[in-house]
């Protein structure tokens, strides 16, 4: 039996992610269902939102599975991956013997699931910019960061987590997004936070994970978005506020926030953008 938890202000992001909902959270949660029964996020990646709401009915899913398998490591062995994490080394050379294990399939394999999680977070903290992306084989690909004193270990966080995982009734998945939707009832509500749709043709990231997200898999998203509607599920969708995402989206209610972009090669593109935020209901 889930027991009502006080929301905890250490529940917070332990990754940083491309797109993180951290600046838009207050917008976000004026535009949320007054009640959510069960609460479900087909893309987690950082979980801003997840966090923030601290919800105790969740399924939580992402095609990222080294992402998700942190997060049940979190649930399961957080000691065991802080311990892990302190052994680590902010230096360069140590870094790249890290980030290349994923080269050696093999050896790869032989890693223990906290060894795999505590690297996640190792490159999280101290590659450039603090950016999740891997090439198409899936290999982590991001440069070394070169930052004087990362965060390594956030121990406080972590364990705050954890206790939010091991008392929520919470449900981890690495699914295609469309087969988690087909499943769910019309008592969850879903928040959607896809990779983007570039706004230029320069600010185009989908390498959280290896096969991308292209303007064919936002149109599919959207078909089962319609189908969510169909069924009186109530959603949530975050995106770039580009004209063909408007026109996807058309037939649904739509609010237009700035957010702040923070991650672009281009130092001088990053700034204020638009977002849009559509939902199938009013409040």
């Amino acid at each position: 039996m889930i027991f009502s938890m006080k929301r905890n202000e250490f529940v917070m992001p332990v990754v940083k992610w491309v797109g993180g909902k951290r600046q838009l959270l207050e917008q976000l949660k004026l535009l949320l269902p007054n009640r959510i029964a069960v609460y479900c996020e087909p893309f987690v990646g950082g979980g801003a939102m997840l966090f923030a709401l601290q919800k105790q009915n969740v399924w939580v899913n992402d095609i990222n599975a080294e992402l998700i398998n942190l997060y049940k490591v979190i649930q399961d062995d957080v000691e065991k991956l802080i311990d892990i994490l302190r052994e680590h080394k902010n230096d360069a050379d140590y870094f790249y013997k890290i980030r290349n294990l994923d080269r050696d399939k093999k050896k790869y394999q032989t890693l223990s699931n906290a060894q795999r999680a505590a690297r996640i977070v190792y490159l999280n903290k101290t590659c450039y910019n603090g950016l999740f992306r891997v090439n198409n084989a899936g290999e982590f690909n991001s440069p070394f960061g070169r930052y004087k004193n990362p965060n390594i270990v956030n121990a406080p966080i972590l364990r705050a987590v954890s206790e939010y995982f091991r008392n929520a009734n919470i449900s981890f998945s690495t699914s295609d997004y469309a087969d988690v939707l087909q499943k769910i009832t019309n008592h969850t509500f879903v928040y959607l936070d896809p990779p983007y749709d570039p706004a230029s043709d320069t600010s185009n990231f989908t390498g959280y994970a290896k096969g991308g997200f292209d303007r064919n898999e936002q149109i599919r998203l959207r078909e089962c978005c319609d189908d969510l509607n169909r069924r009186g599920v109530k959603f949530m969708l975050s995106n770039s506020a580009t004209n063909f995402i408007k026109n996807q989206y058309s037939k649904y209610n739509i609010t237009i926030v700035k957010a702040k972009r923070a991650i672009n090669s281009n130092a001088s593109k990053r700034g204020i953008i638009d977002e849009i935020i559509v939902r199938n209901y009013d409040r």
